[in-house]
């Protein structure tokens, strides 16, 4: 976003980091302090690129699909030209990061500043600003966390193959990750490939109301004439994956040995809490779960996409060959958790009936941004929602290692009273 550069800013949410224990609490809200948390809990702020840094111009960076959608005014006239001027005031937000008293620090690196082209040699100025801030980091004694991909995929490899949308982002990417685990990696213990890939794909591929704005009539929410939202959500989430486990495999083989980190992929979870406690309604729930976030959790654990979401989106959901499957199963040491609201199911048998989608996860993606992904409208902080997702992921998804990387309250989007699946 757009912000004076006289102010510094980091924190634009605020995340929980859980370390070794998986630890939840329900706490009186104004009678908490960290001494009611364990040891080894750790408390962060995150961020991402485009919103902070600023400097979009210069020194080497060119555009990502975030300039792009910024620039044609879908972010209602902001961009990230100047935003927090992270660039050139890292030391300052972290000293306001010492202050606060966080643990750690969660941002991502803009691909387009580390590797300009999407490819190709290492940007020195892109270089010496990410070590500059994970020196400063170190040197506060806060834990870096570190995204790889956070929506701003360059603009470059968007407009050579169409980004998601194609195989050749696996290799380019694992490329990307290569670069970030040698020159960082000796410092960084945590990275994250990929934030939110379910968000990305519904808002990007679906509804088209995040970048690289592509979509089809009806499903569109702003006035994109091009994409596919019947098939290209999926498409896009199945190269993530298996960009995904490419990257991860490599840090493994190559990496891990030495600079002993851990690699994970974040997912947004929603609170799925049937609206009646009928059989329908609890079956609709989990079928939920399963577009939403079995969408990415179930490749990751399992092998393969969920059984609704194979049974009902059919051809229009690509296939893992074994080796693939094989690959993408196992090929994280975490998964983070971004939890902020619950939503209320209703059976909607209508949905299912709909051959020419049939059901998607656009429809719990709706209850994430309302009518507007900017709005600063309030919603109301729910914390048993992320309670009984942290349960689901014990009891569906073999109780893998957890972080809350985001949760809490957030202005940005919007809450919906229902919703009928």
């Amino acid at each position: 976003m757009m912000m004076e550069p006289q102010t510094s800013c980091f924190a634009l949410m605020l995340i929980t980091i859980l370390v070794l224990n998986l630890y939840v609490g329900v706490l009186s809200a104004d009678k908490y302090s960290r001494d009611d948390f364990p040891v080894d809990f750790v408390f962060g702020a995150a961020t991402s690129a485009y919103q902070v840094e600023g400097v979009a111009k210069e020194d080497g960076r060119t555009p990502s699909i975030w300039d792009t959608f910024a620039y044609a005014g879908y972010a209602q006239g902001a961009n990230g030209d100047v935003a927090c001027d992270e660039y050139h005031k890292y030391k300052e937000d972290v000293r306001l990061m010492v202050e606060t008293g966080l643990d750690a620090y969660r941002f991502s690196i803009s691909w387009s500043r580390l590797i300009p082209n999407g490819r190709g040699p290492v940007n020195p100025k892109g270089l010496q600003y990410y070590n500059n801030l994970i020196n400063e980091l170190i040197i506060n004694g806060i834990q870096p966390h570190v995204t790889l991909h956070n929506y701003d995929l360059p603009q470059a490899l968007e407009d050579e193959y169409g980004g998601w949308l194609s195989r050749d982002i696996i290799e380019d990417f694992t490329n990307y990750a290569d670069a970030c685990f040698r020159e960082f990696g000796d410092r960084v213990l945590y990275w994250t490939t990929v934030n939110e890939p379910n968000v990305f794909a519904i808002g990007g591929y679906d509804q088209g109301i995040t970048p690289p704005q592509r979509c089809s009539p009806p499903f569109c929410v702003t006035n994109s004439t091009r994409g596919n939202s019947t098939y290209e959500p999926y498409l896009a989430v199945h190269h993530i994956l298996l960009a995904h486990s490419s990257a991860a495999r490599l840090y493994r083989m190559k990496y891990k040995d030495n600079q002993h980190g851990f690699i994970g992929i974040s997912v947004y979870a929603f609170g799925c809490i049937p609206q009646t406690n009928t059989e329908k309604d609890r079956v609709a729930s989990q079928r939920v779960r399963d577009f939403f976030l079995g969408w990415i959790v179930e490749p990751l654990v399992y092998g393969n996409y969920p059984i609704s979401m194979r049974t009902n989106a059919g051809a229009r959901i690509p296939t893992f060959t074994d080796r693939e499957s094989e690959l993408v199963k196992g090929s994280y040491d975490f998964i983070g958790v971004i939890h902020y609201i619950n939503i209320n199911v209703t059976d909607n048998p209508d949905i299912l009936n709909n051959k020419l989608r049939d059901i998607n996860a656009d429809m719990a993606a709706k209850l994430i941004y309302g009518q507007d992904l900017f709005s600063e409208e309030e919603y109301p902080v729910t914390p048993f929602g992320l309670q009984q997702e942290l349960n689901n992921f014990k009891l569906l998804y073999g109780n893998p290692p957890v972080f809350i990387y985001e949760n809490g309250i957030s202005l940005s989007l919007l809450m919906s009273n229902g919703f009928r699946y």
